[in-house]
């Protein structure tokens, strides 16, 4: 144990074992957080997406991109009259019932048009439902009559699904979509947005006293969050942080679960040895012979996507791999030392002498290679997702690219669909692979001068 103390204590003199660490120390702060703020049932509801995500734009890249942009595309917009301050809102009473006259004011200056704008009502009454009448006002003083109708239940008014608006735009604006004739400005080909204040004024009449109305005014901006969203409306920040617990959690299981598993059975085939160990080693043989990717896809077609059916599969076909030949060897060369003869001298039993004296001997072989084996699981987990293999309950880094290709984003020019997950999956390897190519010079001799 004081060796592997010293050992860790070098890790400071190596640059790259200092940068892997604070890569996998950031990696792991990310899945706490993560864990702690979006819940696992709060994920899985959020990635089954619905109306959960109706105020998000489609499709939409991340709100930065608009740094590097010289023409700047419009943020998301979204006003309540259920909060406070929100809206303005102004109630007298009509008869029996009530004239509620909300504005909504909001501050455009993007160079680009909005994707679309709807509104969502949220209204309560006995029997006969409330009128709308809806104007829109523009920062040149023009009035666009957006139309009058009867307000139900869970109703959703969607500016670029009339076609009463559509032609009252064709006929004031040209032959433009909705969204784009309540923003641009008369006579200019191509269109160009006007910048400044937009004004909704909606006047719903009640004609019930215990009527209740509130509407959200959403306009649908082309750039959304810190990471953007998907086809579904998704914000894809919620599959990027919770894909980080899921790998780091997938790589470690997978890789302690094969390594610790695999030197114990090197470990045993070579104190018993004779048909023990053959056994283990024709075991080892064949099972080296077997391609691990096609069985997974297999397991994955046939039986089950679970990550967890997948990662015990994963396990139990790493165990009797490759590494059971160089734990062997090394362990051949361990039974011989003089302190082995000297513990079976004074009465030391089998489990003992393989868990006391053989296998912390290989501890310094064994740290290096658990490291570096833990991306390629979190790769191996990434790329059955890709493949639309991976577990279709949890939101991951590979789950998020299949979507992307399944969707055609490299094709309509949203790379940020593909290469946020694939940065993250780089980014995770290359800081395990940074710190076990420096614990392997550091615990193994003949690296240290190279």
């Amino acid at each position: 144990m004081e060796a592997l103390r010293n050992a860790f204590r070098e890790i400071k003199n190596y640059p790259s074992a200092v940068a892997g660490m604070a890569v996998i120390f950031l990696l792991i702060a990310v899945s706490i957080y993560t864990v702690v703020t979006i819940p696992y049932s709060e994920a899985l509801n959020l990635w089954r997406g619905g109306d959960v995500w109706r105020e998000l734009p489609r499709n939409a890249p991340p709100a930065w991109t608009n740094v590097f942009l010289k023409k700047k595309l419009p943020q998301n917009i979204v006003l309540d009259s259920r909060v406070p301050g929100a809206v303005s809102r102004e109630e007298r009473s009509l008869g029996q019932g009530r004239s509620i006259k909300m504005t909504y004011t909001f501050d455009f200056q993007a160079d680009k048009f909005p994707q679309s704008l709807s509104l969502f009502f949220d209204v309560q009454y006995s029997k006969k439902p409330p009128f709308a009448d809806i104007v829109w006002e523009t920062p040149d003083g023009r009035q666009i009559r957006i139309g009058s109708f009867a307000v139900k239940k869970g109703m959703t008014f969607r500016f670029d699904q009339d076609e009463k608006l559509q032609r009252r735009i064709r006929r004031l604006i040209g032959d433009v979509p909705v969204e784009v004739g309540l923003f641009a400005r008369p006579k200019t080909n191509p269109p160009e947005p006007v910048k400044g204040k937009y004004t909704l004024i909606m006047t719903i009449t009640s004609f019930e006293p215990d009527t209740r109305a509130d509407a959200e005014l959403v306009v649908y901006g082309r750039v959304y969050g810190i990471a953007g969203t998907d086809h579904l409306r998704r914000d894809l920040k919620v599959a990027l942080l919770w894909g980080t617990p899921v790998a780091l959690a997938f790589g470690l299981l997978a890789a302690l679960g094969t390594t610790i598993t695999t030197m114990v059975i090197a470990a045993v085939g070579v104190w018993y040895g004779g048909i023990v160990d053959d056994i283990i080693q024709r075991i080892t043989e064949v099972n080296m012979m077997l391609p691990l990717l096609p069985i997974l896809l297999m397991v994955g077609t046939f039986y089950s996507h679970s990550i967890w059916a997948m990662l015990g599969v994963t396990i139990l076909l790493s165990i009797f791999g490759s590494s059971i030949k160089s734990y062997r060897a090394i362990f051949l060369q361990v039974k011989e030392s003089p302190y082995i003869e000297a513990a079976k001298a004074y009465g030391a039993g089998d489990a003992r002498i393989i868990f006391k004296y053989l296998i912390p001997r290989i501890l310094p072989v064994l740290i290096p290679s658990l490291v570096t084996l833990i991306p390629s699981f979190v790769f191996l987990e990434a790329s059955l997702a890709v493949l639309g293999l991976g577990d279709p309950v949890l939101p991951t880094w590979g789950k998020i690219i299949n979507d992307a290709q399944a969707n055609g984003a490299l094709y309509k020019g949203l790379y940020y669909w593909v290469l946020e997950p694939s940065a993250l999956l780089m980014f995770t390897g290359l800081g395990f692979a940074m710190l076990g190519f420096a614990l392997d010079r550091i615990f193994n001799p003949r690296l240290r001068g190279m």
